[in-house]
């Protein structure tokens, strides 16, 4: 059995939220978006990562992911995001912190999502 990717699907109750963290702040680039219709949708993809975004207000309500985007130049998307969205770095990892597990870490979130930017 072999697996290429996993696709996670992130539902929010305005999916523009997920549009500024993505597109705006992480520049993600929109590979395919249904904003217009009766449930907004849109794929985001960068680097060879797919994250499926869904405007739904009642899995928005009972979902609040937590996920890890792993890097190698922790330093570089650390001086991009933090200079222009630094109003989406988490307030308990909003600067660079080397972890007991030796990995170099910041976090983000938004009304919905938690994300840790992870170098090892």
């Amino acid at each position: 059995m072999n697996f290429s990717k996993l696709v996670p699907n992130i539902f929010y109750q305005n999916i523009h939220d997920g549009l500024a963290l993505f597109v705006d702040c992480l520049q993600f680039k929109i590979g395919h978006q249904e904003l217009n219709a009766s449930t907004p949708f849109c794929v985001v993809e960068k680097d060879g990562l797919r994250i499926n975004l869904f405007q739904d207000a009642f899995y928005a309500k009972e979902h609040h992911p937590e996920f890890r985007l792993v890097t190698d130049s922790i330093e570089e998307v650390y001086r991009q995001v933090s200079s222009t969205h630094p109003q989406l770095l988490h307030p308990n990892l909003n600067k660079i912190t080397l972890r007991p597990w030796g990995a170099k870490e910041f976090a983000l979130k938004d009304g919905q999502l938690g994300i840790i930017i992870q170098e090892w």
